[in-house]
């Protein structure tokens, strides 16, 4: 394992390169904040948004795609108080907690804006988070498919050309591009990042999914893409992105903060619209990468200058292993997976670059120069075909 010396980020996160010096992508990437001229990137932005508005054909000037978190309510906070009437869309996970439905209604509520919800069939995302999870090691696959497929069904459908994200997280996070290619989503990015190499059918006849059931996942094909003119941006390429600062104005809107400690995080203001996005989804990027949710988050405040990088190492060592039990309790009563269980098929998705096993134990190399071990192994590897359904 090789991190970077100035954020706490291993060479195997995604997306994310580290030079001779040991300084990853994304450091490269944050450092430009410093010598971008921000208020000329926002009149470009005021400016597109404006010429996609005298445009419009329908009621909407956009579409903007939210989880309910605290940058979608910057988002929608900036658009409307331009004077614009944006629409907002989600994908309703079936995974919130009480403050994230709060959260998710708030939004349109404080600032009069209308909201397409989308919620699956519950019975159709019990099945897709059992195939997700022993098929791909993600049981939020759907989550991923959901968020970056119907905003854009719904801007053919209404006739909206422009979708408003937030930050281009790969950007932000590991430096996948720098800020002046200005990134836009694309269908291959969909393809290759967002639903890493896997479509919707490959869950049709799997758990009985039936296509039927996930007609909602189908992306818009090319011809109907042109015909509207759909394109989707992304706000951190225009405005200089801190979402510590976006907090205080989300509060200020009604947004809420985690009720209970995250298990994962120090942060209880992040990823707060999912259980599994800082709870058992994250665990597992932590099974097969060596790292999670609290690298994350250290890395951000690091480059912004919030934590020095030996508290964001501290903080790395007390969060990044720990196991997300409240988490897992939602997820096992809607799945019927039992703990065992599920490390059975967690250990298939370990990367041998990271993980090795000595005395019937999982073992890495951590950021603190060291070697530790982090659970039995629950099935060897030579045994893992007669228990591989998908």
């Amino acid at each position: 394992m090789q991190y970077c010396k100035k954020c706490t980020y291993p060479v195997v996160s995604v997306n994310l390169e580290i030079d001779d010096d040991k300084v990853c992508s994304g450091c490269k990437a944050s450092e430009e904040k410093d010598v971008i001229d921000w208020p000329a990137r926002e009149e470009i932005f005021k400016n597109l948004l404006f010429e996609y508005s005298s445009k419009k054909t329908t009621g909407y000037d956009c579409i903007i795609p939210v989880s309910g978190g605290k940058d979608s309510h910057y988002q929608a906070w900036y658009i409307k108080q331009l004077g614009l009437n944006p629409l907002l869309v989600s994908y309703y996970t079936h995974n919130y907690t009480s403050e994230a439905d709060q959260n998710l209604y708030n939004i349109g509520n404080s600032l009069g804006i209308d909201h397409y919800i989308y919620r699956p069939s519950y019975k159709t995302i019990v099945k897709m988070n059992r195939v997700g999870f022993e098929m791909t090691g993600d049981m939020s696959w759907h989550f991923h498919c959901g968020a970056w497929t119907v905003p854009f069904r719904v801007g053919v459908s209404h006739k909206i050309p422009l979708l408003v994200y937030g930050e281009h997280g790969f950007t932000d996070l590991a430096g996948q591009f720098s800020l002046n290619d200005f990134p836009e989503f694309t269908r291959r990015q969909r393809e290759e990042d967002v639903l890493r190499g896997f479509s919707h059918e490959d869950f049709i006849g799997k758990e009985d999914l039936t296509k039927d059931e996930l007609n909602w996942c189908e992306f818009p094909n090319d011809e109907e893409i042109d015909k509207v003119g759909l394109r989707g941006i992304f706000m951190g390429n225009y405005l200089y992105w801190d979402a510590n600062k976006h907090l205080k104005l989300a509060e200020d809107l009604g947004f809420k903060r985690s009720s209970f400690d995250q298990e994962r995080t120090y942060r209880n203001f992040s990823n707060v619209d999912d259980i599994h996005e800082n709870g058992i989804k994250d665990y597992m990027k932590f099974v097969k990468f060596g790292y999670g949710r609290a690298t994350d988050h250290t890395s951000k405040d690091v480059r912004l200058g919030y934590i020095s990088r030996d508290e964001g190492v501290q903080l790395v060592k007390q969060y990044d292993h720990v196991f997300p039990n409240r988490s897992f309790q939602y997820f096992s009563k809607m799945t019927g997976y039992s703990k065992e269980e599920f490390f059975v098929i967690a250990d298939k998705f370990r990367d041998p670059r990271v993980w090795w096993i000595e005395d019937g134990l999982w073992w890495k190399d951590n950021i603190w120069g060291e070697k530790s071990s982090y659970g039995k192994v629950y099935l060897a590897e030579s045994d893992w075909e007669k228990y591989k359904r998908y």
